[in-house]
């Protein structure tokens, strides 16, 4: 195999399949990027068997043939290597010659016969929408996945969002015990209703990759065990989780006894500003006593302790009631909107922040009070 291309674009390609490779894995082969130029184009291929990422290369292919390299040696010769074409060439042994300027390396490679390649997939049902819109409503949920799951079912299924199609809608939801996040947007078409879990992992370095704008479209494909996204030269394919994902929509009610609307930044600032006396890895709440026209917002730790006050538009009964200040905090950074608005039902029910049209809904759960007095 013998081919060109310019480095800039290899490096990119080199980068993004790269977020498909395992660290470690007992298959050593998995930890190499496949080279395959047997098709018409310079493919690059990174996968775990759960993700896989593949992506095309413009360039000259003078001999067509397949190479896998080690990920780690291989991106970084790419990295460090000046500006300009890259020539890369393999002999019938896989020793592979990287030419770049007046740099020249030489390292081993591997045969791709044992490589698992992206699965084939019969794409049946499809969603379009632009890169922008996804990459958005993944940041928007992202943060509430369960990171350190049991091998239980129910645990499982919260390592992953569920992704849903209403007809002209999409929605993202996510939980991990303590919080729950939902953002909805709308679709530029009607499609066939949809319910699929896709892993948290998954999703989070499809965001990364997603470079594209609000004019570049995203195309998403179903199928029984995987979900595929194509967008410009790149195709992603994940498995999906099986079982079944909390009904998120139970947890919204509609009963409150108190509704707040508070400035979002003000409010993020304060909050901010009481994490400064929580050490990391502590646990210490934040109290809200919500009353006519005022908030008071306090912390108290070891470190010291933090009052601070603040106007809003309040609407029902005075409360007072505690928080992980870093649950609130996360919902309140990806929402844009100016102003804000929170619900509560009583001091032991979830509060629930989201917008009029319900497009986002944030629910976060409360501290026992008992224990924050």
């Amino acid at each position: 195999m013998k081919f060109i291309c310019n480095r800039s674009d290899l490096l990119s390609a080199v980068q993004t399949v790269s977020k498909a490779i395992p660290n470690r894995s007992t298959m050593s082969i998995l930890e190499c990027i496949l080279i395959d130029t047997t098709k018409g184009g310079i493919s690059l291929t990174g996968n775990d068997t759960e993700l896989g990422i593949q992506t095309v290369v413009e360039g000259q292919i003078e001999t067509k043939g397949i190479v896998a390299l080690d990920a780690k040696i291989f991106s970084e010769i790419v990295r460090k290597l000046p500006d300009g074409d890259i020539t890369i060439e393999t002999d019938e042994n896989y020793k592979t010659l990287i030419n770049c300027g007046k740099a020249n390396f030489t390292i081993l490679g591997k045969s791709g016969e044992d490589y698992s390649y992206l699965p084939e997939l019969e794409k049946g049902d499809s969603v379009v929408m632009s890169q922008m819109a996804l990459r958005d409503i993944i940041r928007k949920t992202i943060f509430s996945i369960l990171d350190n799951a049991e091998d239980t079912p129910a645990q499982q299924t919260m390592k992953g969002e569920l992704l849903e199609i209403f007809g002209d809608s999409i929605r993202l939801s996510s939980l991990d015990g303590h919080r729950i996040s939902t953002y909805r947007i709308q679709l530029k078409d009607v499609y066939d209703a949809k319910k699929v879990i896709v892993p948290g992992k998954s999703l989070n370095e499809i965001s990364k990759i997603l470079t594209g704008g609000a004019e570049d479209d995203v195309e998403i494909s179903f199928t029984s065990n995987h979900i595929l996204f194509e967008f410009e030269n790149t195709k992603v394919v994940s498995r999906l989780i099986e079982g079944t994902f909390f009904d998120v929509d139970k947890m919204n009610i509609k009963d409150y006894e108190t509704k707040v609307k508070i400035n979002k930044k003000q409010f993020t600032d304060c909050i901010d500003r009481a994490t400064l006396l929580v050490k990391e890895g502590d646990k210490k709440p934040i109290i809200f006593d919500v009353k006519e026209g005022n908030i008071t917002m306090m912390i108290s730790s070891i470190l010291g302790s933090m009052k601070e006050d603040m106007e809003i538009e309040k609407t029902g009964k005075d409360i007072m009631i505690a928080f992980n200040p870093k649950f609130v905090l996360d919902a309140l950074k990806v929402i844009d909107d100016e102003e804000v608005e929170i619900y509560f039902v009583n001091s032991k029910a979830p509060c629930f922040i989201k917008n009029t049209s319900e497009s986002y809904v944030y629910v976060v759960l409360p501290v026992n009070f008992a224990t924050v007095q």
